[in-house]
């Protein structure tokens, strides 16, 4: 569930228990009460979902949102002046489980084996052929440096090798950062892994 992205200040204070709502104009909901998602403070769920008169938008709502007014929160409204406004309960979960996978680096030959056949099958479905393994080897190669030039390196467009990327973190290989990315550990050991394999050490 992506439809609720939060910038990193709102998604700390749901983490600290000072936001709790969200406020979206949509023409239909995107997301589904109870479902979860990924933020830069950890896992956030959807405790509740409701269409709101957003007229009747109090401060308190402002500031449960992590706004400062009012007219700050209805600013941050998108969409047609005639859609919904959907009131968005939102409460923390915990710590993203890829942070822990992430850290990982103590890999079996088991796991080693695991993650190849998990990028086997994510290029496997690719619609511009294998990818997997390159992007991993310029992410390590290249910590930092900013996604267009990345993806200027291997010919493709920004915002389909960003969701690849993003595949890969999924995995637990990489890590974003503020500008571009890095490789994390489980990513890394991985990395070693299968070049000692292909060496035959």
């Amino acid at each position: 569930m992506t439809a609720v992205l939060l910038p990193r200040k709102i998604a700390q204070g749901v983490a600290d228990g000072t936001v709790t709502v969200a406020f979206r104009r949509w023409a239909a909901p995107r997301v589904l009460e109870g479902s979860e998602f990924h933020t830069v403070a950890g896992m956030v769920r959807i405790s509740s979902i409701t269409t709101v008169d957003p007229d009747g938008i109090t401060e308190d709502d402002a500031r449960r949102a992590g706004a400062v007014s009012v007219a700050e929160a209805l600013a941050t409204l998108r969409g047609s002046p005639g859609q919904p406004v959907f009131r968005i309960g939102l409460e923390w979960v915990g710590e993203d489980p890829r942070i822990a996978l992430s850290s990982d680096a103590d890999l079996s030959a088991d796991t080693v084996s695991e993650i190849a056949q998990q990028l086997e099958r994510l290029d496997a479905r690719s619609s511009h052929g294998p990818w997997t393994r390159r992007i991993l080897q310029l992410v390590a190669d290249n910590p930092g440096r900013r996604a267009p030039d990345l993806a200027e390196s291997l010919g493709r467009e920004t915002q389909p090798f960003k969701r690849d990327v993003r595949k890969l973190k999924n995995l637990g290989l990489t890590h974003s950062l503020d500008v571009g990315y890095r490789i994390s550990p489980r990513g890394a050991a991985f990395l070693a892994a299968t070049k000692r394999t292909a060496g035959g050490a």
